[in-house]
């Protein structure tokens, strides 16, 4: 029997509508969160889905709420589904302590460590759980899945993509962390989540990834320049030469003036949206 859902909130939105849902999740072992678009189309067929993966800090509601995404996602029949960054009040000492650990920073992981691995199972649940709840429950069409992210996300999304190639067709990120091994943001939750040996670090390294396994279509990225973390954190042009090194097809464009916001993922999200739905909608 398919994992009942809780309706928390729904909302009319261009001719579609907006749900909140909350659930049981047996991969994270407690509540797990997210939104669903379904888009006008969805009334009257299946149509292709469309996962967005949230940075750190942000839950379900941030992108649905600030993007503007559902606009263009009913305009080209997509499902739009955003979940919840984390596991929340899972009990697990410590675990609102920072901001970049913990709650609202699962960095997408299977966690292998404990306290976290009895709950921060984000991976399974992104791409296995989800989906077939999302299949279960909502009028998708199972085998035209894309996903996207920001930030923390994007670099969930680029991990996803490249090792579940044949999952989901289309990939593409605003300002993702691109080498997580390389960077503050990275290090900290791979050392509490996975543990101090490297190499199982690897596997959620999308600039490692893509040079192991490539991807089947181009991959799309935007990154504002004055973005603060951009330095230090997101290294796209890691990702960029890993990319050059093994010929996989990419786009990095670098948008002048623009930080690190939702600002700057509404600017884009047209452009966006519309790159998945060239592959999904077809």
């Amino acid at each position: 029997m398919p994992t009942s859902l809780n309706l928390m909130a729904e909302h009319r939105c261009f001719d579609g509508t907006v749900g909140f849902y909350s659930h049981q999740s047996e991969t994270c072992s407690g509540e797990m969160r997210f939104a669903v678009y379904q888009p006008p189309q969805a009334a009257s067929k299946p149509v292709p889905v469309l996962y967005f993966l949230s940075g750190l800090t942000c839950t379900e509601e941030n992108f649905t709420v600030k993007a503007g995404a559902q606009r263009y996602a009913a305009e080209h029949g997509l499902m739009l589904v955003a979940p919840d960054t984390s596991p929340r009040n899972t009990g697990i000492a410590g675990e609102d302590d920072d901001w970049d650990l913990g709650t609202g920073a699962s960095f997408y992981v299977d966690a292998t460590v404990e306290p976290w691995r009895s709950h921060y199972q984000m991976y399974s649940y992104i791409v296995r759980e989800l989906p077939v709840l999302i299949a279960a429950h909502f009028p998708v069409q199972e085998q035209k899945q894309g996903i996207f992210g920001h930030s923390m996300g994007g670099h969930g999304a680029l991990v996803c993509a490249l090792r579940n190639p044949n999952r989901y067709q289309s990939v593409s990120a605003f300002a993702p962390i691109c080498a997580p091994m390389l960077c503050p943001w990275g290090q900290k939750a791979f050392t509490n989540y996975l543990g101090s040996n490297q190499e199982s670090w690897q596997a959620y390294d999308a600039s490692f990834l893509v040079k192991e396994a490539g991807y089947n279509c181009p991959i799309l990225i935007d990154q504002g320049t004055a973005d603060q973390f951009l330095a230090e954190q997101l290294l796209p042009q890691v990702f960029e030469e890993a990319c050059q090194a093994v010929g996989q097809p990419l786009t990095l464009r670098f948008h002048e003036g623009y930080n690190h916001s939702y600002f700057f993922i509404a600017t884009l999200i047209e452009e966006h949206i519309r790159y998945h739905a060239a592959v999904l909608c077809r």
